[in-house]
């Protein structure tokens, strides 16, 4: 009561608190910490039915019993003070929620951004991908950000705003993917016979697929050189993708050194392809004659 024989509001709300009416608030807040309980583990059970990786049942099983626990704090906090409005606390929360937003927007931009990226499940723990200059296996996706670790073995943390709205390049999004060998040939050997020979050559290499079969394609013609373009699939994986090509290009050079047909001294050009997207990248060699480099 203040000087004027009034009580204040803080005081009139502590009069109405009564034991019956914290202990079925208590009661209250118990049973819907129980619901949240069992609705995150039905949440959990239901994505992995749907093939959902483990990030993804914690992160949507954890928002699932946060929003109950909240909903059921507030209806305990109106069991156990009868003068507040369940309208009250939810336009309090709701005040809470925008500043905390406007103080923490690229924090929840990030959560956001996780959660869209776990809802459409384009990729996934244990999928190689590469995010601008950096590739490698996604080792774990976390609500805010999505942990890479490179293929030089360093650990990549890529904000999720990043990874939900810049190019993401999935390698192993599909079980094969396609390569490119591109070899020049001198313009004065056997076109037919080279073309055939490569294409034997590819076609006896254990890791290149053959459905879809290899195939080569002669593509331009300069001076005295005329480019072959060689075409296979292997499986998705970086590491598979790099024995096919180290084996094709040296399965190939074998075989044309041994039908002795001429290679024209600008070498090779491997570029690695993607089925849906290609992702590229270049080895060079030089003919027997002048060695070799990368």
């Amino acid at each position: 009561m203040n000087g004027l024989g009034v009580n204040a509001p803080g005081e009139e709300l502590i009069r109405t608190i009564t034991w019956d009416g914290v202990f079925r608030g208590f009661i209250t807040l118990l049973i819907g910490l129980v619901i949240a309980a069992v609705a995150t583990a039905i949440t959990r059970l239901y994505l992995r039915a749907r093939g959902r990786v483990h990030s993804s049942r914690r992160v949507f099983g954890r928002l699932v019993f946060w929003i109950i626990a909240v909903l059921a704090f507030s209806a305990a906090m109106t069991v156990v003070f009868p003068s507040i409005n369940p309208v009250d606390i939810l336009g309090g929360i709701g005040v809470v929620s925008i500043a905390a937003g406007i103080a923490f927007q690229t924090v929840l931009g990030n959560m956001f951004a996780g959660i869209m990226i776990l809802a459409r499940d384009q990729f996934r723990v244990g999928d190689q991908v590469q995010v601008g200059d950096n590739a490698g296996t996604i080792t774990y996706i976390y609500l805010s950000s999505t942990s890479i670790r490179r293929f030089d073995g360093q650990l990549v943390v890529i904000p999720n705003t990043l990874m939900h709205s810049g190019e993401v390049i999935v390698q192993t999004g599909f079980e094969t993917i396609r390569a490119r060998v591109v070899i020049d040939i001198a313009t004065n050997a056997d076109l037919a016979k080279a073309k055939n020979t490569a294409i034997a050559a590819m076609d006896s290499v254990e890791c290149v697929l053959h459905d879809p079969a290899p195939t080569a394609y002669y593509l331009e013609v300069g001076t005295e050189t005329v480019s072959l373009e060689l075409l296979f699939w292997s499986g998705s994986t970086r590491l598979e993708s790099r024995e096919a090509t180290d084996a094709v290009i040296f399965a190939v050079l074998e075989a044309m050194r041994r039908e002795e047909i001429p290679l024209a001294t600008t070498g090779l050009e491997a570029l690695r392809g993607h089925s849906a997207q290609l992702q590229q990248s270049q080895i060079s060699a030089r003919s027997p004659e002048n060695g070799n480099n990368d």
